[in-house]
């Protein structure tokens, strides 16, 4: 069984319907990332897996027992607030100076046990929210555009992370991004979305797809900037067949919407 599996989901805000017919499974190991302009759905999308709301139609299933971690896109705390990250790790419940270690290792935060939140540069405190998120040992990762305010090559780093973290604990990735110049290095697959899905399947086919072309243009081609990896899924595109490509990482910028 999926992890998370959407049939035909539709939800509505009053008469208006954010997302439309929305057929979605996501499988344990897998890399997901779901893009799309500014009030495509996104976010509705990730509280309807999360589970924080209820469709106005269709049905959402989840594997018995799923554990889920989740990234959010900001996180504020007032900066007078003396905190530790491990006083921050104890929050909503205590858990053990040994869990709290080995979950600041794999997010690749050691060290920082001690430092105020308030000190942390943003890759780490985006780092010390990933080591948050692993303490719960999920079967599914969510990242809602969680390195939004780093830079390039602190994107590219987390991300590469994150497809490591897939390898060592097996778990799902489902992330969510505007960041078209870096969010496919670790990506299986793409989901556009626009109220709806518009195409999906691996990053390459997605990038030549006339439905991604149509809402990020083509002043590039329509081409993401693609990371060689070792996870190649065979999905289809919008019933697009295309030779896979392997470009080296270049600072492109979603463009103005």
């Amino acid at each position: 069984m999926s992890l998370v599996e959407l049939q035909n989901m539709t939800v509505s805000h009053g008469a208006v319907a954010v997302l439309r017919d929305v057929n979605f499974a996501i499988e344990r190991g897998e890399i997901v990332t779901i893009v799309g302009p500014n009030g495509s759905g996104k976010s509705t999308f990730l509280r309807a897996v999360i589970g924080a709301l209820v469709p106005s139609r269709g049905q959402v299933s989840r594997a018995q027992g799923l554990r889920i971690g989740y990234v959010p896109q900001k996180l504020s705390i007032d900066p007078t607030l003396p905190m530790t990250v491990r006083r921050f790790l104890d929050l909503p419940r205590r858990v053990s100076a040994e869990d709290a270690e080995v979950a600041l290792r794999q997010a690749g935060a050691t060290g920082l046990a001690r430092q105020q939140m308030s000190a942390l540069s943003g890759g780490q405190f985006q780092r010390v929210l990933l080591a948050r998120a692993l303490l719960s040992d999920p079967d599914l990762l969510i990242l809602d555009e969680a390195t939004q305010g780093l830079d390039q090559p602190g994107s590219a780093a987390f991300y590469r992370l994150i497809e490591d973290l897939r390898q060592r604990l097996g778990c799902a990735v489902l992330m969510v991004s505007h960041e078209l110049h870096v969010v496919m290095a670790a990506s299986d697959r793409v989901i556009c979305l626009n109220g709806h899905v518009c195409c999906e399947g691996a990053p390459e086919q997605v990038a030549q797809a006339d439905e991604y072309r149509a809402l990020f243009g083509t002043g590039t081609g329509g081409a993401l900037a693609l990371y060689r990896h070792e996870h190649d899924h065979n999905h289809d595109a919008c019933d697009h067949d295309h030779d896979h490509l392997h470009a080296k990482p270049a600072a492109l910028k979603e463009p103005a919407e």
